[in-house]
């Protein structure tokens, strides 16, 4: 089968928060394509959400909105029980919210990506992916939204574009998936890919021949428009270097 050919690298960034910093976010800004910038419900504020559009902006990075359940504490990384409406309005307040500070700097939310729970209840969940959509098309239709890449993905493109949304497909790298084309739990130790070559491969098989192995070995033939690389681990600018390398 044919492989990706063209495959930018996102990363999540503009996680920090007052005083605590997260990630080396001005290091690997110059080796992205796609910055997914905390909004606020789960990581950063106002100051740190300026400086991430500047940054943005200086190194020409397409800026992404990254809303989660309103979920500090959880770093956005636990399902919250929020009504269809409720998610709407809070993923709509973030990408406002966020979307105040690029044009401020005269750039533009280009995309959203769901963070964490969010992200993997939108997957799971067609009305609250729905709600999503609605919140994105209520706002901007130019607005294109990022969702995890699997072997079937016809029936979330026949649902964006009853709201007219494009969609990026995204896939992690550094993430085991099972074999209906999900994430592996958090909760489960294999979770995390934490072998860098390995993951270098699976990101050169991905290119050349576009599948992905699932935990158990089966090949899973998906379309990649880009990859989730995260900035927040010990050695994550020399590994962000290499797969620029590798992509480019």
């Amino acid at each position: 089968m044919q492989g990706n050919e063209m495959i930018r690298l996102n990363c999540d960034m503009g996680e920090s928060f007052g005083i605590w910093k997260m990630g080396a976010d001005e290091h690997i800004m110059p080796y992205i394509s796609l910055a997914n910038l905390a909004c606020g419900f789960h990581a950063s504020d106002a100051v740190t959400m300026n400086r991430s559009v500047e940054l943005a902006k200086k190194y020409n990075v397409t800026i992404g909105a990254h809303p989660s359940y309103q979920d500090l504490v959880g770093f956005g990384r636990r399902s919250m029980s929020c009504s269809l409406e409720e998610i709407k309005s809070k993923v709509l307040y973030q990408i406002g919210a966020l979307y105040s500070f690029c044009k401020a700097h005269g750039t533009t939310v280009s995309y959203v990506k769901p963070h964490g729970a969010l992200y993997n209840d939108m997957m799971r969940d067609q009305n609250i992916f729905k709600a999503v959509l609605s919140a994105i098309s209520s706002f901007d239709k130019n607005i294109k939204l990022m969702i995890l890449s699997n072997p079937d993905n016809e029936a979330f493109e026949y649902t964006a574009k009853m709201y007219n949304i494009a969609l990026i497909y995204e896939v992690f790298a550094d993430r085991n998936y099972n074999d209906d084309g999900s994430l592996v739990s958090r909760m489960l130790p294999n979770a995390v890919i934490t072998d860098e070559l390995e993951v270098m491969q699976r990101v050169k098989t991905l290119k050349e021949y576009g599948y992905i192995e699932s935990v158990n070995g089966k090949r899973l033939y998906i379309k990649a428009d880009t990859i989730c690389v995260h900035g927040d681990g010990e050695n994550a600018l020399s590994f962000i270097q290499a797969l620029y390398k590798v992509l480019n």
